[in-house]
Formats: structure tokens, sequence, C-alpha cells
């Protein structure tokens, strides 16, 4: 039989006490947000003295990521990943094609201005690619995920919000910050272009900040759609402020890549969402005829005029140079890093992967960006009708890893840290939905 307190008894009862908040314990997103504020945050151009050119703090932790993958084994199958791992596979490739050029190039004479530079470019690639591989495989929870695509999109308004800053105000601002035990490279500069300042926030260059903010930008909208448990003031912050930087930037890069974002996300958005966004740009883009009148024909001049731009006409100037070095090793190249700027700046990274690393490497590189695509197409149809976010997550980073391919056309972007950390934790992230694929 059931006895049943007495009612004093209920009301002098202690009342339930709160379930405390589960604390999450460090994990590998832990790891890459950390990752992610050093490549953000600590301008490129400071690095560890006594390592020199391959000092920087984010290549350092991208190092130890490559080494933590190895030692925890995240690498390990795992039933839910079954299946080839496209992105895993086209990035083994080019590492072993990378591998055998740099063998070829220290097999031959070398200059010894070339060997030092050879050396950075390889760890260099190999911390992209230990964060690539550790989000990749390391990633396993969803909830998790969403909570790094959250931090790259307040990386993103952040960054765009210095940029308005260094804008209206006319200043670097970074040079202001001084790091114990880290070394300035290079003096800051502030760039202008037909008089407006070139933001370029703690970017080496403002092409490299313009690309990775445009990179990041559809990340951003997916936050502010999709993160529907935040406060809308909260999750549209970094996309509005991204939006508004981009026709600041003064960057045709920015221009391209912001354009080709918007449209495929435009491509793979439905009904009202679509409608809102050409809603939002063209009341974004009469808002700045009002408050810039002359930025549309300064934007527009970057392209009626690229003809006789000296940054145009230095790049398609380039492609005689080009061919004449890639005619000597057309399959490998002549070794990933040894061309050095003193030679030649292309501001084309494919013609420098063509240049170094050969048909062969450049074919691989771009097989990584086509296994992302794919497995990310595949994740979106799985998705579909089952898990909104998950569907327009897949969207989302299909647009920014297509942008940061792309953009690869507009500079040299692998001697650029910020641009290449940035995109290979993307793709990374990418694979790490592979688990749905």
């Amino acid at each position: 039989m059931t006895q049943t307190r007495p009612a004093a008894d209920r009301r002098h009862a202690s009342p339930p006490r709160p379930v405390p908040r589960r604390r999450v314990r460090p994990d590998v997103v832990t790891w890459l947000s950390v990752y992610l504020l050093l490549l953000f945050v600590i301008p490129s151009k400071l690095v560890i003295g006594p390592l020199g050119s391959a000092g920087a703090p984010s290549m350092v932790v991208g190092l130890a990521s490559l080494l933590l993958w190895v030692l925890t084994g995240v690498g390990a199958a795992r039933p839910r990943l079954s299946g080839p791992r496209l992105i895993r596979v086209s990035l083994a490739l080019f590492l072993f094609s990378v591998g055998v050029t740099y063998v070829i190039a220290m097999s031959r004479p070398v200059v010894s201005n070339e060997m030092s530079p050879a050396d950075v470019a390889i760890l260099a690639l190999l911390a992209w690619s230990g964060v690539l591989l550790l989000a990749h495989d390391g990633i396993t929870s969803t909830a998790r995920r969403d909570v790094l695509v959250w931090r790259l999109a307040l990386a993103s308004g952040a960054l765009a919000v210095l940029g308005l800053a260094q804008f209206v105000l006319g200043e670097l601002l970074v040079d202001r910050l001084a790091l114990p035990g880290l070394t300035l490279t290079a003096p800051y500069e502030l760039g202008e272009r037909n008089g407006l300042i070139r933001p370029q926030g703690t970017a080496t260059h403002a092409i490299e900040y313009g690309v990775l903010v445009t990179m990041l930008l559809p990340l951003t909208l997916h936050v502010g759609f999709e993160h529907t448990e935040r406060r809308p003031l909260v999750r549209w912050a970094p996309a509005a402020a991204t939006l508004v930087l981009v026709p600041l930037s003064g960057s045709r890069s920015a221009y391209v890549g912001a354009a080709i974002g918007l449209v495929i996300l435009l491509l793979g958005w439905k009904g009202s969402r679509r409608k809102i966004m050409l809603g939002v740009t063209a009341v974004g883009a009469l808002a700045g005829l009002v408050v810039a009148p002359g930025m549309l024909s300064s934007i527009l001049g970057l392209f009626t005029g690229a003809s006789e731009d000296p940054s145009v006409t230095s790049r398609t100037g380039s492609f005689d140079l080009a061919g004449e070095f890639i005619a000597r090793d057309p399959l490998f190249g002549r070794g990933l890093g040894t061309f050095l700027p003193t030679y030649r700046i292309f501001d084309n990274q494919y013609l420098l992967l063509l240049v170094t690393v050969g048909l062969v490497g450049t074919v691989l590189f771009l097989g990584i960006g086509a296994a992302t695509v794919r497995v990310l197409m595949r994740v979106r149809r799985r998705a579909a009708g089952t898990d909104a976010r998950t569907y327009d997550l897949a969207l989302a980073l299909t647009a920014s890893v297509v942008v940061g391919f792309v953009s690869l056309l507009f500079f040299d972007a692998f001697a650029f840290p910020m641009t290449m950390g940035a995109l290979f934790l993307l793709v990374g992230v990418a694979g790490s939905l592979r688990a749905r694929a």
C-alpha cells in the first residue's frame, strides 16, 4: 500500500535542486578553436623569433595537430565512416606527389636560398594537413561541430569589425599589438586604392583578408538562418558585419568570391530564404549608394579598367615566364617553395603550383576540392527532409570551399597562412560530415 506524506511535510519539503550544467571536456573542437584563435587573432607577420618563417603560432599548433592525429589514433577506421574516404585519399595522394617533387628537387643542384623556403613550404603543408585530418576524423559530435561552425562565424564577424574600424579610422590598429616572444617579420603597411583605405584585418595583405572574409561569409549566413537557439541579434551579427565589409574591401578577389558564394547559396536555397537574401542584397546596395555614392563607381572601375591595372597586367604577363618553367618539369615541377618571390610574383597559386609541383600535383590538389564538394553533395542528398541544419551546412560549406579554391587564382595563397589554414580547416569540417554520406 502506497503511503503519502502529510501535508505539513510536503509544505516544508526542500525544493528540487537545479540540475548542474554538464561541463564539456576539452576535445578536438577545443583544440581546433585554439588553432582558430591563433590563426585569426595573431597577425600573420608575428612569428616565434628563433623559428623564423616557420614560427607562426598557428603553424606550430598545426604541426602539433598532425602529431596529435597520429598519436591519438583518431584516424583509425570507424564503423560510422564506412566506404571510401574521398577527402583523406585525395589529400594523401597530393602529399605523396609533393613528397616526390621534394625528393627530385633535393637530388638536383639547388640554389642555397631555395632550400630553406622549400622546407618551410613542406612544414606549412603538413601543418594545414594536420588540422584537416584532425577535424575530419576527430569531430564526431553534431553538437560540437555546430560549436566550431559558430566560432568560425564569430571569427569572420570579428575580422569584419576590425576591417570596418580600419576603413573608418584609417589606421591598422594591429600594429599596436605587441606579444612577448613574437617577432615582427616585416613592417606593417595600410594600403589604399582609388583614394580609399583597403582594410586587411590581421592578414598579411588586403587580398588575403578579402578572400578570407568572403570564404567564411556562407557560414555566417548558415548560422544566421539555422542556429535559432541563439537570439536573432547575436546569430545575425557576424553575417551583418561581413556583408557590410565586403563592398568596402576594395578587392576584386573579395567581390568575385562573395558573388560566387552567394550564387551557390541562392541556387541551393528555396522559397522565402532566397527572397529574403535577394531583398537584403538590394537594400544593402541602395544603402551603399546613399552612404557612399562613389563606392559603386570605384567597384565598377576595378573591373572595367582591369586591362590597364598594373596588378592585372602583372598577372597576365606572367604566363609566358611560367610556361618556360613548366616546360622544363611538366609532370612534377621544380619543388614546392623553390620558386622564390624574388624571381617573379605570379599572383596565381595554380600557375605557381604548375611550376613547383607540376601537372600531377596541381591536378591532385584540385582533386581535394572536387572530393570535398562530392562528399558535401552526397551529405546534402542524404540529409534532405530529415536534418535541415546538416542539409544547409553542407550547402554553406560547399560555397565556402568553392570560393576558397577559386580565389587561389588571384594570389599566391600558399604564402599566406591565414587563407590556407582556414581553407584546410573548412575541408576537414566538411569531411566530418562524412558520417552521414
